[in-house]
């Protein structure tokens, strides 16, 4: 291999050879040089002999040393592990959402108010919390972006699948520093085994999953005021919202917030949270 020059490669360091072989740290002793011997006069018999030069500090044979790690911002961080379900509360008082460690899934269509829900959720807990919205890690694509609006097609799937295999990793990190995660996603219900049952399996079955379900009017009305991409047609809105009625009956959890605002709507996920922390659901 040639430099773009054409000039050659220097030798790689070899063991021994040069100051980047190992991390000995040796260096000879300062001092004057040693003299010489003086030069003999005229009757002078053989000058005295000067002894040898001492050698240096013979340094044992160790294998490098590596640097001392960087201390600044080094955080040892522990196996990331699937949430497991949340334990049982105590007989007395009620579970307290707000200060547990907990890993939620906010399920609803477009225009459902998921975001805003949940950074508002994020923003106001007594424990650290942290928001991971798949539309967002999807967007991290940008040249090559499998838009969905163009039409689901095999690539906007494998990218789906990709940035949601992507958030469970990262809530799993979270999670396994002790903070808390809520993610969101337009999970489908006639679909459960490729969207909330991937969901479980990137996360663990301990994650809470809650349906946010207002009605299309207001999906609609919400829809209108995206742009770029998060837009879709009000066709297209009308489809998911009639999906994801299928919700209804299924034994989760859903909160219609059609005449809340964000802030009444995370009130009302806290008390959906403690009754799913006191009986989890089986989903």
């Amino acid at each position: 291999m040639q430099h773009a020059v054409g000039s050659p490669l220097p030798p790689p360091h070899q063991q021994g050879h040069g100051p980047a072989a190992g991390w000995s740290g040796a260096a000879p002793h300062p001092g004057p040089p040693h003299p010489g011997p003086p030069h003999p006069g005229p009757h002078a018999g053989p000058g005295p002999v000067n002894p040898p030069a001492p050698p240096h500090h013979a340094v044992p044979h160790h294998a490098p040393v590596p640097p001392a790690p960087d201390t600044t911002g080094h955080v040892q961080l522990p196996p990331g592990g699937p949430v497991p379900m949340p334990s049982a509360p105590p007989a007395a008082g009620t579970p307290d959402p707000t200060s547990t460690t907990l890993a939620v899934l906010l399920i609803g269509p477009a225009g459902a108010g998921k975001t805003s829900v949940a950074k508002y959720w994020a923003d106001h807990r007594r424990v650290p919390t942290a928001h991971i919205s798949l539309d967002d890690v999807r967007e991290w694509v940008r040249s090559g972006f499998a838009d969905p609006q163009a039409g689901w097609n095999d690539m906007s799937e494998a990218q789906y699948r990709l940035a949601r295999r992507t958030c469970g990793f990262s809530a799993r990190n979270f999670l396994a520093n002790n903070i808390s995660c809520i993610l969101d996603d337009a999970v489908f219900p006639d679909r459960p085994v490729v969207g909330l049952g991937g969901w479980k399996r990137h996360v663990g079955p301990g994650l809470l999953p809650v349906v946010l379900l207002p009605g299309l009017e207001i999906v609609l009305e919400r829809n209108a005021k995206r742009s770029g991409n998060r837009r879709l047609t009000d066709e297209e809105v009308a489809r998911i919202h009639g999906r994801m009625a299928g919700w209804y009956g299924s034994g989760l959890p859903i909160i219609d917030n059609s005449q809340l605002d964000v802030p009444q709507t995370a009130q009302v996920l806290n008390d959906v949270l403690a009754r799913a922390m006191a009986s989890p659901p089986q989903w």
